[in-house]
């Protein structure tokens, strides 16, 4: 039995149905999923407790499941155009999602020095007494267990609009104060909803409309021809 298959075990024995799944993926990569009421209960004895003594938290970051599993980036035509060829963005509605999951989530990568563990922690968002549309969701923070998870939280935060009660200083970390919308969400479009330009006549720095036309780079061309066809 490997170290990993050992601590899946202790951790289903320990948190019960705090635990929602529990998966051991081929490259070892050991991921819980836990209900967002429990993940500061979860995380302190995650931390603390012998058999796990996750003491650091190495990352955390924000996903966004919205459309997950589809793809926008084949096609089968190509231009001349070179890097500049793409196809047209089709609308994305947000609440489609096929993920079984809800569609925001945050991940939690921990690090135990102690028994040289990696654990991969995930806790889908709740939605907020508010319940809006453009809500990402909320969860409870944890800095109160890692303290390195105060940037963190903030970045998703910014990037993706998910709120962490209890965090003590909770603002934008990358954009701007008065940025609008959140720009890692599947919704959001590249090149966002306005851009800056020097006003000759106001003579200052001027917001406007987007003038860019969204659409998506396309990396790959499926191209059906003998030389890619593996039976000829």
């Amino acid at each position: 039995m490997s170290d990993l298959t050992a601590l899946a075990g202790k951790l289903k024995t320990r948190f019960g149905e705090s635990i929602v799944d529990c998966t051991l993926a081929s490259h070892q990569e050991l991921t819980i999923e836990i209900k967002a009421a429990e993940l500061l209960h979860v995380c302190q004895a995650l931390r603390d407790e012998n058999d796990f003594l996750f003491e650091q938290l190495i990352d955390l970051c924000g996903v966004d499941y919205a459309g997950y599993g589809q793809t926008e980036w084949a096609t089968e035509e190509a231009t001349s155009e070179g890097f500049s060829r793409g196809v047209e963005r089709e609308h994305l509605d947000p609440d489609t999602c096929q993920w079984a999951g809800g569609r925001f989530a945050v991940v939690y990568h921990l690090l135990s020095l102690t028994h040289n563990h990696r654990l991969r922690v995930r806790a889908y968002t709740q939605r907020s007494h508010n319940d809006t549309s453009a809500d990402a969701g909320v969860l409870d923070s944890v800095i109160g267990v890692w303290a390195a998870a105060d940037w963190y939280e903030r970045e998703a935060f910014d990037l993706f609009g998910i709120l962490f009660n209890g965090h003590p200083d909770l603002r934008r970390i990358l954009t701007d104060y008065g940025f609008v919308g959140h720009p890692m969400r599947k919704d959001f479009p590249t090149s966002g909803y306005v851009e800056v330009r020097y006003d000759e006549t106001q003579k200052r720095v001027i917001y406007q409309p987007v003038s860019i036309e969204p659409r998506v780079l396309v990396p790959r061309v499926i191209r059906h021809d003998s030389r890619y066809d593996k039976t000829s």
